[in-house]
């Protein structure tokens, strides 16, 4: 088992919230922590026909403008990137329709911006 430090450990964890609160919306769990040399995608979610790419932020404070504020232009290039690999390697040319969303924790409140970009 590959040993975590404690700000990955604290990153699970909010992905297990966010996986909890999604499928407690309906939404259904496809894989957790999709990655390759392009980025990484935290959760690929299934929301009726729709592939849901879901970005996590977790901040304990809000000093740089919170963790929703954290999904810039460059995060946002890597997560497109990592997705349509995703989908190429899942659907090849036929692709169902998908969105990405964030899941913000700031402290312990949760915001789950559906089609965030």
């Amino acid at each position: 088992m590959t040993r975590r430090s404690p700000t990955q450990a604290r990153g699970d964890a909010a992905e297990g919230r966010a996986a909890e609160f999604l499928l407690g919306q309906g939404l259904l769990l496809v894989e957790r922590n999709v990655a390759s040399r392009l980025g990484e995608i935290d959760l690929v979610m299934r929301d009726a026909d729709a592939i849901v790419f879901v970005e996590v932020r977790s901040r304990a404070r809000s000093d740089y403008g919170g963790a929703a504020a954290s999904v810039g232009p460059a995060k946002q290039l890597r997560l497109r990137r990592e997705a349509q690999r995703y989908l190429n390697r899942h659907y090849g040319d036929r692709w169902p329709p998908c969105r990405f969303d964030v899941c913000a924790f700031d402290g312990d409140r949760i915001d789950w911006i559906r089609g965030a970009f």
